[in-house]
Parts: structure tokens; sequence; C-alpha cells
């Protein structure tokens, strides 16, 4: 299969600077989204750490690899590159005032053999979208989804909670964390969204799948949809970070309109 990325970051229209980064390698096929938390520009700081650390390790850890990476080995590379960005990210907290208490959500993907290795803390997300339905495919480290899976609330009550932004893991806060790693199957068509919770507090998942099956073509799903955020208040910095698959050879019909060609 052939892969198309495309990322995309905007502040909101309530906060003035940009506490989400991104990064992705399309040759390494790594993609990595972190939204960060703390005061003065300290979220900003861990985001960017976590993002630029991580991609830059784990693509070169791949390219180093190369085809004789087993999934096994993968899954380790990226604990280690998130244990060190945790690491570098809560060493820097500690040494500098301005920055403490600084830390960031993550969510990292990387493809290998017509697999994808999701790994996330927190509560940014990955969704699957595939023939015409949207899946979650991470589930939010947060005292929210904790209540759920308890049932002592409902997913209704869930969505008007005044705690729904409180996690139970991030990056850089403590002298470790734990990765959590699923591995999934991809089918040619398949769209993976990458998101920060800018976007899916804001825009239900019924608007996401309308947005997203009206037009697949990553550089416009990927505006369409931070507007829609914007257009519901956009009180968070809004982040997307899209993975398209298609098959490598000629592309016809929906293939190529799913990427754009």
């Amino acid at each position: 299969m052939m892969y198309q990325f495309h990322a995309k970051t905007d502040p909101g229209r309530c906060r003035e600077n940009n506490e989400d980064s991104v990064a992705f390698d399309d040759q390494a096929l790594v993609a990595v989204l972190a939204d960060g938390m703390g005061g003065y520009n300290a979220g900003e700081i861990a985001s960017g750490m976590a993002t630029a650390f991580i991609k830059a390790e784990l693509s070169r850890w791949l390219s180093e690899a190369g085809a004789n990476a087993q999934m096994r080995d993968i899954r380790r590379a990226m604990e280690i590159c998130v244990d060190n960005a945790n690491i570098a990210i809560y060493n820097s907290a500690n040494a500098n005032p301005s920055f403490a208490g600084m830390g960031t959500t993550l969510v990292l993907g990387v493809i290998k053999d017509g697999r994808l290795l999701v790994g996330h803390i927190g509560d940014s997300r990955c969704y699957r979208l595939r023939q015409g339905r949207m899946e979650q495919i991470t589930k939010d480290h947060s005292l929210l989804q904790e209540q759920m899976d308890a049932g002592l609330i409902t997913p209704e009550q869930a969505a008007g909670s005044p705690i729904k932004n409180l996690v139970t893991r991030a990056l850089g806060v403590e002298q470790g964390v734990m990765l959590e790693v699923n591995e999934f199957s991809i089918e040619p068509g398949d769209v993976y969204l990458m998101c920060s919770d800018g976007l899916s507090d804001m825009v239900s998942d019924e608007v996401i799948v309308r947005i997203a099956f009206e037009d697949l073509r990553l550089e416009p799903l990927a505006e369409h949809l931070i507007l829609a955020a914007n257009e519901s208040g956009g009180r968070d910095n809004i982040s997307v970070l899209l993975v398209a698959a298609g098959e490598a050879v000629e592309k016809k019909g929906f293939i190529a309109k799913l990427l754009g060609k």
C-alpha cells in the first residue's frame, strides 16, 4: 500500500497561543500529535519537545532497522522513545521554574507491512474512517472515561461533564509513564484521524463522520474539521493529523479521490 499524510493545527478562537504540536515522517511512516498543558508557554514547550524528539528518534531507528524490523521490536522502540521524551520533559520542568508542571498528551502511529501500531497517553485520540463508518480506536486516559467504564455515568452525561479534560496520564509530569499500544490491520481506503481534544470536545462524532465522507481528500478534510470546531466555539487549540491508505497500483475511482489524484 501507499500512504498520504496531512496535518493542520489552529489556535482556536479563545486562546492566543497554540500548545498543540504535530509532526510526521511520510518516509518512515511515523505520525505524532501532542496537546500540551502548563502555565505560560510551558505546554507549548512540552508538546513541541514530544513531537520533535519522538519523530526524530523513531524515524532514525526505523531507518536503521530497515525491512527486518518486527512488530514487537517497533512496539519496544516506540516505548523507549516515549520514555526518553518523558524524561527530557520531566527534567526540563524541574530545572526551570517557569516550566513547572508542564506535560502533554500524546498519540503516536507507526505503519509497517499493512499494520498500524497506535500508542497514546491521555485524551488525544485516533479514529479510523472505513467504508462510511468511524470508530475511535484509542480509549481516553481520563477520569471521565474511568467513570464511564465503571458505569457511574452515561456517554450522554459525559458529553456535558465539567471534568472531561482531567487526564489520568500525561507525558512529562512524572518520572515514568505508560504508553498504551494497540495494533490494527489497515485496509485500502482507510483514513486515520489523530486529533487533540480541541476537535473531539467541540465536534460530535456524527458531525465528524458527515464532514469526512463529504470529501475524503486530506487537505480539505482537515480544513473543514478545524472550521467546524471553531464554529462550535473554538474554546481550545485544534489539531488534526490524517493518514490515508491506498493501493500501490494504478488508482481509480474511490482510491483516486481519497488520495486526491
